[in-house]
């Protein structure tokens, strides 16, 4: 039995303003809503250099990968000599899924995030079970 390594460490989805609807994340020492509101006023930053935002970021030995869809980011981590193309690729897989799964609470959506809570039951194929790395250390 040959076993595939999975793509994502840590997973943000949040939405353009950066209010984290979920977040699957080793180190809990980090505030899922602060580390939002940075890639959020990040991703803005960008567009307002460039158009598009930033798609990516390294620090340390992980990578940091955005995927913007319908006015939400969807950011992973992966450890950097992962190819980006795969991280991409896991990222719009798991933004098709969350869009499948709450398309009818989105169209009405009262900013409760407590609606995406379960996602991880959906996406734990995707996910890392074991911490490679220290978010917090990637960071400071």
């Amino acid at each position: 039995m040959v076993l595939v390594p999975k793509i994502l460490k840590d997973l943000w989805i949040l939405t353009e303003n950066g209010v984290v609807l979920f977040s699957r994340v080793f180190d809990q020492t980090i505030n899922p809503q602060l580390f939002g509101g940075l890639m959020s006023a990040l991703n803005t930053f960008a567009e307002k250099l460039t158009e598009g935002g930033i798609s990516n970021f390294e620090m340390s030995d992980l990578r940091f990968v955005i995927v913007k869809r319908r006015s939400f980011l969807f950011i992973g981590s992966s450890l950097n000599k992962t190819k980006e193309k795969k991280v991409i690729d896991e990222l719009k897989l798991i933004s098709d899924m969350f869009f499948e799964v709450y398309n009818e609470i989105l169209v009405n959506w009262d900013n409760d995030v407590n609606y995406f809570s379960d996602f991880g039951d959906h996406i734990d194929k995707s996910l890392e079970k074991q911490p490679v790395k220290n978010l917090k250390d990637a960071f400071w």
